[in-house]
Order: C-alpha cells, then structure tokens, then sequence
C-alpha cells in the first residue's frame, strides 16, 4: 500500500515571505488553521461517500494534524521535509477494506471520489485563505506590539 497523497502548492512566494516574517510557531499556526479549513468540504464529501452501515466509518474521517501511534510510524519513514503537514481521512481499520475491497467483499471507494472531485478546489481554498490570516496575524502583531509600548 502507497502512503499518503501529498501536494506541494508552488507560486505562492509572497506569502511565503509574508510567513517568514512571523514567528515559526505563528507561521505554523496560520498554514494549521488555513489547511484544515481547506479540506473541510473534502471531509464532508467523504463522509457523505462512506458506507452508512453503522455510521462509524463516516464519524472517524476527520482533518488535524496529529495521528494514531501507528500512524505517526509510517509517517517517519516518509522522510517528509515539510514545515508542517495537515491529515484527513478515516482513523478506523475497515476503511482501507472498504475503499479497496477484499477478495470476497467489493470496493466501495468513497475517499478516492471525495479526492478526485475537491483536490484542485482544496488548493485554491489554500491560496485564497492564506492572505487573510497572513493580514489577521500581522494585525494582531501590531496590536500586540502597540500594547507593549504604552
């Protein structure tokens, strides 16, 4: 089994020296919020492929930042350089069965669908929302900075 589809988002060079003019954890914070916010409506549209047989399947597909223990395991081995990396899928071991099927059970895919139909509108939801939180950090830094001197 291959490991997880990764993007990486070229063109965006004033934002990333927008970025680089915060703090490395404010920085991480901006592409946190703006990533899981971007696959939200992929999220949904995976849930609403799932198999709706108990419902778990659908409830376990989420978007964040951290993984289950075995997870973070595979993860290392991806030798991934990234500044920081956002994760969304199911966390329920009847996902990879159910999405590839078995020799006696069918796929049922509803995470490849869900990717094929939302992955360019995902990264344009990227695009579009880094300057906004770019402009709302760095007005918080000002405002941060104006308390400091009075």
């Amino acid at each position: 089994m291959s490991g997880p589809v990764t993007f990486k988002i070229q063109g965006l060079s004033e934002m990333d020296e927008a970025l680089g003019e915060f703090s490395k954890a404010t920085a991480k914070n901006i592409l946190k919020r703006v990533g899981k916010a971007a696959l939200v409506p992929m999220a949904d549209l995976a849930q609403s492929l799932a198999p709706k047989l108990t419902g778990q399947l659908r409830d376990s597909i989420t978007e964040g930042t951290k993984l289950t223990s075995r997870q973070a395991r595979l993860a290392k081995q991806d030798d991934n350089p990234s500044f920081t990396t956002i994760y969304m899928g199911p966390n329920d071991p009847a996902a990879i069965p159910q999405e590839f099927g078995t020799f006696d059970q069918p796929a049922q895919p509803f995470m490849r669908p869900a990717f094929a139909q939302e992955a360019e509108a995902t990264i344009r939801r990227v695009a579009d929302g880094l300057k906004p939180e770019i402009d709302k950090a760095a007005a918080r830094a000002r405002a941060k900075a104006l308390k400091a001197t009075k």
